[in-house]
Protein backbone atom coordinates (compact mmCIF):
# COMPACT_ATOMS: atom_id res chain seq x y z
CA UNK A 1 0.00 0.00 0.00
CA UNK A 2 2.82 2.17 0.60
CA UNK A 3 4.39 1.86 -3.04
CA UNK A 4 1.18 2.30 -4.21
CA UNK A 5 0.75 5.95 -2.87
CA UNK A 6 4.07 6.23 -4.43
CA UNK A 7 3.14 5.91 -7.83
CA UNK A 8 0.07 8.00 -7.31
CA UNK A 9 2.20 10.72 -5.92
CA UNK A 10 4.63 10.68 -8.80
CA UNK A 11 1.96 10.55 -11.36
CA UNK A 12 0.01 13.52 -10.35
CA UNK A 13 3.15 15.16 -9.93
CA UNK A 14 4.20 14.32 -13.80
CA UNK A 15 0.70 15.61 -15.19
CA UNK A 16 0.77 18.79 -12.88
CA UNK A 17 4.61 19.90 -14.70
CA UNK A 18 3.21 19.36 -17.89
CA UNK A 19 6.23 19.68 -19.44
CA UNK A 20 7.17 15.85 -18.46
CA UNK A 21 7.99 13.90 -22.34
CA UNK A 22 6.31 11.40 -23.48
CA UNK A 23 9.84 9.05 -22.82
CA UNK A 24 9.66 9.62 -19.32
CA UNK A 25 6.03 9.39 -19.10
CA UNK A 26 6.41 5.97 -20.60
CA UNK A 27 9.17 5.36 -18.51
CA UNK A 28 6.75 6.50 -15.31
CA UNK A 29 4.08 4.20 -16.64
CA UNK A 30 6.08 1.34 -16.61
CA UNK A 31 7.58 2.02 -13.38
CA UNK A 32 3.91 2.11 -11.96
CA UNK A 33 3.42 -1.55 -13.84
CA UNK A 34 6.64 -2.75 -12.12
CA UNK A 35 5.30 -1.65 -9.17
CA UNK A 36 1.72 -3.17 -9.22
CA UNK A 37 4.17 -5.83 -10.17
CA UNK A 38 5.98 -6.32 -7.11
CA UNK A 39 2.53 -5.18 -5.36
CA UNK A 40 0.54 -8.00 -6.85
CA UNK A 41 3.00 -10.67 -6.11
CA UNK A 42 3.52 -9.03 -2.21
CA UNK A 43 -0.06 -9.70 -1.88
CA UNK A 44 0.16 -13.57 -3.18
CA UNK A 45 3.15 -14.33 -0.84
CA UNK A 46 0.86 -12.43 1.49
CA UNK A 47 -2.17 -14.87 0.48
CA UNK A 48 0.43 -18.17 0.55
CA UNK A 49 1.72 -16.69 4.24
CA UNK A 50 -1.59 -16.43 5.24
CA UNK A 51 -3.13 -19.89 4.37
CA UNK A 52 0.43 -21.38 5.46
CA UNK A 53 -0.39 -19.38 8.90
CA UNK A 54 -3.85 -20.58 9.17
CA UNK A 55 -2.77 -24.18 8.28
CA UNK A 56 -0.36 -23.91 11.24
CA UNK A 57 -1.52 -22.48 13.62
CA UNK A 58 -4.88 -25.24 13.18
CA UNK A 59 -2.20 -27.78 13.20
CA UNK A 60 -0.48 -25.95 16.88
CA UNK A 61 -4.52 -25.59 17.60
CA UNK A 62 -5.29 -29.13 17.17
CA UNK A 63 -1.94 -30.91 18.74
CA UNK A 64 -2.83 -27.83 21.89
CA UNK A 65 -6.00 -29.76 22.18
CA UNK A 66 -4.71 -32.88 21.65
CA UNK A 67 -2.15 -32.45 24.43
CA UNK A 68 -5.28 -30.67 26.81
CA UNK A 69 -7.03 -33.62 26.29
CA UNK A 70 -4.24 -35.90 27.01
CA UNK A 71 -3.38 -33.76 29.87
CA UNK A 72 -6.99 -33.52 31.14
CA UNK A 73 -6.95 -37.61 30.91
CA UNK A 74 -3.83 -37.92 33.20
CA UNK A 75 -4.97 -35.41 35.35
CA UNK A 76 -8.34 -37.46 35.72
CA UNK A 77 -6.60 -40.94 36.09
CA UNK A 78 -3.89 -39.55 38.56
CA UNK A 79 -7.12 -38.17 40.85
CA UNK A 80 -8.70 -41.57 40.54
CA UNK A 81 -5.37 -43.09 41.89
CA UNK A 82 -5.22 -40.54 44.62
CA UNK A 83 -8.77 -41.21 45.68
CA UNK A 84 -7.99 -45.38 45.47
CA UNK A 85 -4.59 -44.53 47.50
CA UNK A 86 -7.03 -42.70 50.27
CA UNK A 87 -9.43 -45.28 50.16
CA UNK A 88 -6.72 -48.31 50.57
CA UNK A 89 -5.11 -45.88 53.16
CA UNK A 90 -8.76 -45.25 54.96
CA UNK A 91 -9.20 -49.07 55.30
CA UNK A 92 -5.60 -49.97 56.39
CA UNK A 93 -6.46 -46.96 59.04
CA UNK A 94 -9.27 -49.14 60.17
CA UNK A 95 -7.44 -52.39 60.06
CA UNK A 96 -4.86 -50.69 62.23
CA UNK A 97 -7.03 -49.20 64.66
CA UNK A 98 -8.90 -53.32 64.69
CA UNK A 99 -5.48 -54.52 65.30
CA UNK A 100 -4.46 -52.03 68.23
CA UNK A 101 -7.65 -52.75 69.33
CA UNK A 102 -6.73 -56.23 70.08
CA UNK A 103 -3.41 -56.23 70.56
CA UNK A 104 -4.47 -53.95 73.72
CA UNK A 105 -6.89 -56.40 74.90
CA UNK A 106 -4.88 -59.70 75.36
CA UNK A 107 -2.35 -56.82 77.02
CA UNK A 108 -5.37 -56.36 79.22
CA UNK A 109 -6.46 -59.41 80.28
CA UNK A 110 -2.51 -60.48 80.94
CA UNK A 111 -2.25 -57.60 82.95
CA UNK A 112 -5.32 -59.15 85.28
CA UNK A 113 -4.33 -62.76 84.73
CA UNK A 114 -1.20 -61.53 86.39
CA UNK A 115 -2.77 -59.65 89.20
CA UNK A 116 -5.09 -62.62 89.72
CA UNK A 117 -1.95 -65.03 89.95
CA UNK A 118 -0.52 -62.82 92.20
CA UNK A 119 -3.35 -62.76 94.31
CA UNK A 120 -3.70 -66.30 94.27
CA UNK A 121 0.48 -66.93 94.68
CA UNK A 122 -0.43 -65.04 98.03
CA UNK A 123 -3.15 -66.75 99.11
CA UNK A 124 -1.45 -70.08 98.92
CA UNK A 125 1.52 -68.80 100.81
CA UNK A 126 -0.25 -67.58 103.16
CA UNK A 127 -2.02 -71.16 102.96
CA UNK A 128 1.51 -72.79 102.96
CA UNK A 129 3.07 -70.81 106.19
CA UNK A 130 -0.30 -71.58 108.18
CA UNK A 131 0.42 -75.07 107.20
CA UNK A 132 3.92 -74.78 108.05
CA UNK A 133 3.16 -73.32 111.44
CA UNK A 134 0.56 -76.31 111.84
CA UNK A 135 3.03 -79.12 111.11
CA UNK A 136 5.97 -77.35 113.36
CA UNK A 137 3.55 -77.48 116.01
CA UNK A 138 2.46 -81.01 115.55
CA UNK A 139 5.82 -81.97 115.62
CA UNK A 140 6.53 -80.39 119.01
CA UNK A 141 3.61 -82.03 120.40
CA UNK A 142 4.87 -85.46 118.82
CA UNK A 143 8.05 -84.57 120.82
CA UNK A 144 6.62 -84.37 123.89
CA UNK A 145 4.68 -87.28 124.04
CA UNK A 146 6.36 -89.68 125.29
CA UNK A 147 7.18 -92.58 122.07
CA UNK A 148 5.14 -96.06 122.18
CA UNK A 149 6.57 -99.34 121.40
CA UNK A 150 3.93 -100.66 118.54
CA UNK A 151 3.41 -103.96 119.13
CA UNK A 152 4.69 -106.40 115.75
CA UNK A 153 1.45 -107.24 113.71
CA UNK A 154 1.64 -110.49 112.69
CA UNK A 155 1.74 -110.86 108.79
CA UNK A 156 -0.94 -112.46 106.54
CA UNK A 157 0.18 -115.99 105.84
CA UNK A 158 0.14 -116.05 102.01
CA UNK A 159 2.06 -112.57 102.66
CA UNK A 160 4.40 -114.40 105.20
CA UNK A 161 5.05 -116.91 102.47
CA UNK A 162 5.78 -114.86 99.73
CA UNK A 163 8.02 -113.37 101.99
CA UNK A 164 9.20 -116.15 102.53
CA UNK A 165 10.18 -117.03 98.98
CA UNK A 166 11.32 -113.59 98.11
CA UNK A 167 13.86 -114.16 100.25
CA UNK A 168 14.81 -117.76 98.98
CA UNK A 169 15.31 -115.98 95.91
CA UNK A 170 17.03 -112.99 96.95
CA UNK A 171 19.61 -116.28 98.68
CA UNK A 172 18.89 -115.44 102.26
CA UNK A 173 18.71 -119.05 102.94
CA UNK A 174 18.64 -118.16 106.56
CA UNK A 175 16.15 -115.20 106.59
CA UNK A 176 13.70 -117.78 104.28
CA UNK A 177 13.95 -120.52 106.86
CA UNK A 178 13.17 -118.80 109.74
CA UNK A 179 10.20 -116.94 107.64
CA UNK A 180 8.76 -120.52 106.29
CA UNK A 181 9.15 -121.70 110.05
CA UNK A 182 6.96 -119.10 111.68
CA UNK A 183 4.94 -120.11 109.16
CA UNK A 184 4.28 -123.18 109.56
CA UNK A 185 4.32 -122.09 113.49
CA UNK A 186 1.44 -119.74 112.91
CA UNK A 187 -0.61 -121.95 110.39
CA UNK A 188 -0.13 -125.58 110.73
CA UNK A 189 -3.19 -126.27 108.54
CA UNK A 190 -2.71 -124.22 105.67
CA UNK A 191 -3.35 -125.73 102.37
CA UNK A 192 0.69 -124.36 101.65
CA UNK A 193 2.03 -126.20 104.90
CA UNK A 194 3.53 -128.95 102.85
CA UNK A 195 5.17 -126.44 100.62
CA UNK A 196 6.82 -124.82 103.67
CA UNK A 197 8.21 -128.00 104.73
CA UNK A 198 9.30 -128.40 100.70
CA UNK A 199 11.37 -124.76 101.01
CA UNK A 200 12.56 -125.99 104.80
CA UNK A 201 14.23 -128.72 103.11
CA UNK A 202 15.54 -126.77 100.51
CA UNK A 203 17.49 -124.39 102.11
CA UNK A 204 19.51 -127.07 104.37
CA UNK A 205 20.05 -129.12 100.80
CA UNK A 206 21.36 -126.06 99.10
CA UNK A 207 24.12 -125.57 102.72
CA UNK A 208 24.35 -129.16 102.04
CA UNK A 209 23.13 -129.90 105.38
CA UNK A 210 21.58 -132.94 103.56
CA UNK A 211 20.34 -134.72 106.67
CA UNK A 212 18.15 -132.02 107.81
CA UNK A 213 16.96 -131.79 104.46
CA UNK A 214 16.33 -135.69 104.54
CA UNK A 215 14.07 -134.96 107.25
CA UNK A 216 12.00 -132.18 105.83
CA UNK A 217 11.36 -133.89 102.68
CA UNK A 218 10.00 -136.85 105.18
CA UNK A 219 7.74 -134.53 106.31
CA UNK A 220 6.49 -133.42 102.87
CA UNK A 221 5.99 -137.07 102.29
CA UNK A 222 4.50 -138.18 105.34
CA UNK A 223 2.27 -135.64 106.48
CA UNK A 224 0.97 -134.12 102.83
CA UNK A 225 0.71 -137.36 100.98
CA UNK A 226 -1.86 -136.06 98.50
CA UNK A 227 0.05 -132.63 97.83
CA UNK A 228 1.94 -132.54 94.59
CA UNK A 229 5.06 -130.95 96.30
CA UNK A 230 5.38 -135.15 97.10
CA UNK A 231 7.14 -136.29 94.09
CA UNK A 232 9.49 -133.46 94.14
CA UNK A 233 10.33 -133.94 97.74
CA UNK A 234 11.05 -137.76 97.02
CA UNK A 235 13.27 -136.96 94.22
CA UNK A 236 15.29 -134.22 96.25
CA UNK A 237 14.86 -136.96 99.30
CA UNK A 238 16.90 -139.45 97.02
CA UNK A 239 19.36 -136.66 96.02
CA UNK A 240 20.05 -136.08 99.11
CA UNK A 241 20.96 -139.70 100.49
CA UNK A 242 23.18 -140.54 97.05
CA UNK A 243 24.65 -137.20 98.58
CA UNK A 244 25.92 -138.61 101.61
CA UNK A 245 26.50 -141.76 100.17
CA UNK A 246 23.53 -143.81 100.89
CA UNK A 247 22.82 -145.20 97.81
CA UNK A 248 20.66 -148.07 98.94
CA UNK A 249 18.08 -145.65 100.62
CA UNK A 250 18.49 -143.46 97.44
CA UNK A 251 17.56 -146.44 95.04
CA UNK A 252 14.62 -147.26 97.23
CA UNK A 253 12.91 -143.77 97.42
CA UNK A 254 13.78 -143.41 93.64
CA UNK A 255 11.77 -146.98 92.79
CA UNK A 256 9.08 -145.86 94.69
CA UNK A 257 8.88 -142.27 93.20
CA UNK A 258 9.63 -144.24 89.36
CA UNK A 259 5.98 -147.06 90.94
CA UNK A 260 3.82 -144.53 92.40
CA UNK A 261 4.35 -141.27 89.82
CA UNK A 262 5.05 -143.25 86.69
CA UNK A 263 3.97 -139.80 84.21
CA UNK A 264 5.50 -137.61 86.36
CA UNK A 265 9.02 -135.26 84.85
CA UNK A 266 10.20 -136.63 88.27
CA UNK A 267 10.25 -140.23 87.18
CA UNK A 268 12.04 -139.75 84.02
CA UNK A 269 14.87 -138.25 86.36
CA UNK A 270 14.42 -140.74 88.84
CA UNK A 271 15.19 -143.26 85.53
CA UNK A 272 18.40 -141.40 84.96
CA UNK A 273 19.61 -141.00 88.63
CA UNK A 274 18.91 -144.52 89.19
CA UNK A 275 21.12 -145.92 86.15
CA UNK A 276 23.95 -143.19 87.44
CA UNK A 277 24.00 -144.67 91.42
CA UNK A 278 26.10 -148.01 91.62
Amino acid sequence: MKYAHIAVVVSLAACLSGCASQSALDNVRNDVDAVKSRLFSIDRDLAGIREESKVSVGAIEKGFKADVSAVRKMSADIQASIDGTKGEMQALNGKLDDTLLSVKKPAEDLARYREDADKRIIALEERILKQQAALDALAKKMTEVPMVKKEEVPLAPDALYLKGLDSLKAGEIVAAREQFTKFLEQNPKHELAANGHYWIGETYYSEKNYESAILSYQDVIKNYPGKEKVVAAMLKQAMAFNEIKDSKSAKFVLKKLVEGFPKSEEAKKAKELLKEIK
